[in-house]
């Protein structure tokens, strides 16, 4: 490779496009802010009348359609160029939630229009900055993996703040309560809107979406000998499939998405538990409910998500990729294990929500970085889709099973206790995983 003192664009450009597009695609992780104006309360009825079932599988069709997409929009922005898959990925998200807000009531087309077609446009956006960015930042990987994706995760407190902030923020979100009752016609113009806003950020962040020139590297920089020869410059996916460390990153990115998903998309729904309700020990009363769960939400889970995607990626270029998939894994189980017992003191649940944000954000750094340790990053935006429909799998096992605990009347238990187990498990496959393949394949 030879080295070229010119770039033709400053770099950090690169992470102000991605950030761009990822406040866009963050909104999936704002579906907390739509499952009560969906399904209504005890106090305040919806003209939807939405189960909570219905609500978690909208999520998570979005989810496991997102994850289907990041394969197809890594093969086509080899194809077609980064740029064209972003503006594309922008238009179908867009699209989706336009065309959702215009369905009303009814169930299956909100989940085509929302799950499924929104849900493709960001698996096409999502996978174009972390592939183009890490190649245009090869002795960065880590950070820059999560600087692309932070916008994710702070994406979502901007959308959920828009759409239903507190109270003692003292102004009005999109959805407001008319009548006594959340309206279609209120809750459906906030779909537009929303479709509106992600469209034009996607597209203007799309727009410089460039992979560098071939040959291109930083100045100053030298790859290791190990990603200058073999087969970690660059497998393709089915070489990847043929080694064990994809089905170890597989299975343990599943279980990082299945634990935060799970609180994601049921945090305002376990807020609200009472005493009378669910069994949530010294559960907060409905009076106290709406705040605080909000303020979890929209502000601990999701600002510390996106924290949690810069933190842990630094963290993993200078302890390296396996002991922080460790540590991650590890902290997630505990914060898991006492999550359920956080209602009774509202600033214990912010603290722990905020927790879990935080280590489900590092899933978004560590796993790009690692793929690209592992199988190079020639093919970094094909092989990752390939990883990322783990959190699909994740996506519909977490959030569904979480409702289908609430729509059961049964403890939050049967579902945090599971996922705890299985972020212990994903410690002990993280010890056993070594980045570098040692094989032809």
């Amino acid at each position: 490779m030879s080295q070229i003192e010119k770039k033709p664009m400053n770099r950090w450009i690169i992470v102000l496009g991605a950030i761009m597009i990822q406040v866009a695609l963050g909104a999936i992780y704002a579906w907390s802010a739509f499952t009560t104006p969906l399904q209504g309360t005890d106090v305040v009825p919806s003209e939807f009348g939405f189960t909570k079932t219905f609500t978690q599988a909208i999520f998570s069709a979005g989810l496991a359609t997102f994850a289907i997409f990041t394969i197809i929009g890594g093969r086509l922005a080899k194809r077609y160029t980064p740029r064209k898959i972003a503006l594309l990925g922008g238009v179908l998200l867009g699209i989706g939630y336009i065309a959702g807000g215009l369905v009303g009531a009814n169930f299956p087309l909100k989940l085509l229009c929302i799950g499924i077609i929104g849900g493709a446009g960001i698996g096409l956006g999502y996978v174009v900055p972390i592939a183009v960015g890490v190649k245009w930042f090869p002795d960065k990987k880590g950070l820059v993996s999560g600087l692309a994706v932070a916008g994710f995760g702070f994406g979502a407190f901007i959308w959920i703040l828009l759409a239903n902030p507190p109270s003692i923020l003292g102004f009005n979100g999109l959805i407001t309560i008319q009548n006594g009752m959340y309206t279609i016609a209120n809750v459906d113009m906030a779909f537009m809107i929303y479709g509106v806003a992600f469209f034009v950020l996607v597209v203007i962040g799309g727009l410089v979406m460039i992979n560098p020139p071939s040959g291109w590297q930083p100045v100053g920089w030298k790859p290791a000998e190990e990603e200058k020869t073999g087969n970690r410059s660059g497998l393709f996916p089915k070489q990847m499939l043929k080694t064990p460390q994809f089905y170890l990153l597989w299975v343990m990115f599943m279980i990082g998405a299945l634990a935060g998903l799970m609180v994601i998309g049921n945090i305002q729904n376990f807020a609200k538990c009472t005493t009378d309700g669910f069994a949530v020990p010294g559960g907060i009363f409905e009076s106290q409910a709406v705040d605080i769960a909000v303020i979890g939400a929209a502000i601990c889970l999701p600002i510390f998500n996106g924290f949690g995607r810069i933190v842990w990626g630094q963290v993993s270029d200078k302890i390296g990729r396996r002991k922080a998939l460790l540590s991650m894994f590890l902290f997630q189980g505990f914060m898991m294990l006492i999550f359920f017992y956080t209602t009774a003191n509202p600033y214990f649940f912010y603290v722990v929500a905020a927790l879990i944000g935080f280590n489900f954000g590092g899933n978004f750094a560590l796993f790009p970085a690692a793929t690209a340790d592992s199988f190079g990053t020639e093919n970094l935006g094909l092989n990752y889709g390939f990883i990322f429909t783990s959190y699909g799998i994740g996506g519909i096992v977490g959030p569904i099973l979480a409702g289908s605990v609430q729509d059961a009347c049964m403890s939050f238990t049967y579902a945090f206790i599971p996922a705890a187990i299985m972020c212990f498990v994903a410690a002990v496959l993280a010890i056993i995983y070594k980045p570098k393949v040692t094989k032809e394949v």
